[in-house]
């Protein structure tokens, strides 16, 4: 008979690495376990970064802005320095062709505009208003230092304000540009008479205004 040695009891071969699997299959997978925390930190990076691409598109779209401001200003710019050129060329032009202007007046109050030459002058006189010239200065308005230059002074009766009495050369604009004033004679009222008018008016003021015939 075979003696058997107590407490010992055979055991089945098992391959090697089958213990090491069940062992792995009984202990919970720490990566496992680990995913929660992973997707909250990619989410928060995620947001973190979409904070900066707002950021960022916002201060393109304010670079943006400001650009396009700053165009907007230098177009106008460039037109109205546009527009002052172009003017100071035709004042410049226009100025040049004043003593022909003048001429044509003359030769017009001597009755010697007739023929082709009047023809002529028409035709120029039509070009310049097209051009934006214009003519002012008329006797009896008003005389103002700003757009009449007085040539000859007098003394007149009948005017109760410095007045133009006589235009000797007529006064040429361009829109608002005066390019030449217009040269007048002007009568100042009478010395003396003045006080006269206002002591008439003022007897006028005290009685109800003049008396009625």
């Amino acid at each position: 008979m075979t003696e058997e040695t107590p407490g010992f009891e055979e055991k089945p071969d098992v391959p090697s690495g089958a213990d090491d699997a069940a062992e792995a299959a009984e202990t919970p997978s720490e990566e496992g376990s680990a995913v929660p925390a992973g997707d909250a930190a990619q989410t928060a990076g995620l947001t973190a970064q979409l904070d900066q691409l707002r950021s960022a598109l916002g201060e393109r779209t304010a670079d943006l802005q400001r650009l396009q401001a700053e165009y907007q200003n230098y177009r106008r710019r460039v037109e109205r320095d546009r527009v002052t050129v172009k003017e100071i060329a035709i004042a410049g032009l226009l100025t040049e062709l004043l003593p022909v202007l003048d001429d044509v007046g003359r030769a017009r109050d001597h009755g010697e505009l007739v023929g082709g030459f009047k023809s002529v002058a028409e035709s120029l006189e039509t070009v310049v208003a097209k051009m934006g010239l214009q003519q002012f200065g008329k006797e009896g308005e008003p005389f103002d230092p700003t757009i009449h230059e007085a040539l000859m002074h007098s003394y007149a009766p009948d005017v109760t304000e410095t007045t133009c009495v006589a235009i000797l050369q007529p006064g040429y604009r361009i829109g608002e540009r005066t390019i030449r004033p217009a040269r007048v004679a002007v009568a100042e009222p009478q010395p003396g008479a003045t006080p006269a008018a206002k002591e008439e008016k003022s007897a006028d003021e005290e009685s109800g205004g003049p008396e009625e015939g």
